[in-house]
C-alpha cells in the first residue's frame, strides 16, 4: 500500500533557505521599475563588450552575451529582455567592428543580423521558462492555500465538537441527572403514600436514567476526553461497544503490541478516522461485521478498518469523492501519515492508516 506524499519534480532538490534567497531576490528585483532592473544587464553587457574587444575576434565572446539578457527577462519580463539584446546586438557590432574577418558591411552586418536574431529567439525561450515557473509557483501556492484551508475547516470542526461534546456532558448530563434525582425523589415519596401514580413516576426515573446514559454517551462519542497516550484503545474500544449495540453491526478491536500514541492531537485524528470508517461501513456500506485492527511495530502504528459491506468503488475510493473520505485524507496527511482507501478482495472496502513513529 503507498503512503500519501507531495513528491518534489526536482531530481536534486535546492535547499529551502536558498530557494527561499533566490524567490525573494527575483521577486525584489521584479518589483522595481524597469530601467532599475536594466542596469545590471546592461553594466555586465557592456563589461562582456569589453572584454570582447580587448580580445579582438580571435576569442569570441559572443555566448557570453546570453547572461545579461537572461538576467534582463527574468528581472524584467520580454520588454526588458528584447531591449537587452538589441544593445547587446550594438555592443557586439562596436567590439568587434575592426577585428572581424568579414572584407565586405554586408557580410558583417549579415553576420550581426544572425546573432541579433538569436538574442531574440533566447528572449523568447527564457520568457516562457519564466512563464512557466510563474505559474507553476502560482499553481503551488494556490494548492498549499487549499490545503491549508482544509486543514483549517478540520480544526474548526475538531474545536466546534470538542465544544459541544463539553457543553453536553456539563450541561445537559448535569442537568438531567438533577431532573432524575428530582424524580426520584417523588417517587419515593408517593410509594411511601402509596399513591397508583408511585409505578408511572417509577418508569419517569427510569426514562431519565436512560436519557442521561444516551447523552454521556454521545457526549464522549463527539468528545473522548481520554483519546491520548494508552487511552487511545480505551477511547476506541469504548466508541466499538456503543456504536455495536446502538447498531446491531458486530465491532471488533484486535491489537497487536503495545500501542502507544504520546501526543493527544495525532491520537485524536487517528480516533475520528476509526469513527468515519466505521459510521461509512454502517450507512453506506451496510456491513454486518467490521474489525478495527491495530499493530504496533518497527516504531509505527499500523491502523485498518475492514468490513463486509457492499465495498466501494475502486475509482471513487482513490478520488477520495465524499466528504468523509476527504475528511480522513486530510487528518491523515496533517499527522504524517500514510493512508489508503480501497476495497476488499473477499468484498467490502478496508480503510488503511499508518503513522511512522515521532
Amino acid at each position: 500500500m503507498s503512503e500519501i506524499a507531495i513528491n518534489s519534480p526536482e531530481i536534486w532538490p535546492m535547499p529551502r533557505s536558498m530557494k527561499s534567497r533566490t524567490a525573494i531576490l527575483t521577486a525584489r528585483m521584479r518589483a522595481r521599475p524597469l530601467w532599475i532592473s536594466l542596469i545590471t544587464p546592461m553594466v555586465l553587457t557592456v563589461l562582456i563588450g569589453w572584454l570582447d574587444y580587448i580580445t579582438s575576434f580571435e576569442v569570441s565572446w559572443f555566448i557570453f552575451y546570453a547572461l545579461p539578457i537572461i538576467l534582463a527577462v527574468w528581472w524584467a519580463g520580454a520588454r526588458g529582455g528584447m531591449a537587452a539584446a538589441v544593445v547587446s546586438g550594438g555592443v557586439w557590432w562596436v567590439a568587434n567592428r575592426y577585428s572581424s574577418p568579414y572584407h565586405t558591411l554586408m557580410g558583417y552586418s549579415w553576420a550581426m543580423l544572425n546573432r541579433q536574431f538569436y538574442f531574440c529567439v533566447l528572449v523568447f525561450a527564457v520568457n516562457a521558462v519564466r512563464n512557466k515557473q510563474d505559474a507553476d509557483a502560482a499553481h503551488i501556492r494556490m494548492l498549499e492555500e487549499r490545503r491549508q484551508l482544509e486543514l483549517d475547516i478540520i480544526r474548526v470542526s475538531e474545536h466546534e465538537q470538542q465544544r459541544i461534546g463539553q457543553d453536553l456532558h456539563d450541561g445537559l448530563c448535569q442537568q438531567l441527572a438533577a431532573i432524575g434525582c428530582a424524580v426520584h425523589a417523588l417517587a419515593e415519596d408517593l410509594q411511601a403514600q402509596q399513591q397508583p401514580t408511585a409505578q408511572d413516576a417509577a418508569l419517569v426515573v427510569e426514562s431519565v436514567r436512560q436519557a442521561v446514559a444516551d447523552a454521556r454517551d454521545l457526549a464522549r462519542g463527539i468528545f473522548p476526553v481520554h483519546v491520548d497516550d494508552s487511552g487511545f484503545s480505551v477511547a476506541l474500544k469504548d466508541f466499538a461497544g456503543k456504536t455495536s449495540r446502538l447498531t446491531g453491526v458486530s465491532i471488533k478491536i484486535e491489537e497487536n503490541g503495545e500501542i502507544q500514541i504520546d501526543t493527544p492531537k495525532v491520537a485524536m485524528h487517528l480516533y475520528r478516522i476509526a469513527q468515519e470508517a466505521v459510521a461509512n461501513a454502517v450507512r453506506h456500506g451496510k456491513a454486518s461485521e467490521i474489525v478495527i485492527s491495530l499493530n504496533q511495530r518497527d516504531e509505527a502504528l499500523e491502523m485498518r478498518v475492514e468490513d463486509n459491506g457492499i465495498g466501494l468503488n475502486a475509482d471513487k475510493a482513490a478520488q477520495g469523492v465524499g466528504m468523509g473520505l476527504r475528511t480522513m485524507r486530510y487528518r491523515a496527511q496533517s499527522v504524517g501519515a500514510g493512508f489508503e482507501i480501497k476495497p476488499r478482495i473477499e468484498g467490502g472496502t478496508c480503510v488503511w492508516c499508518r503513522l511512522k513513529g515521532e
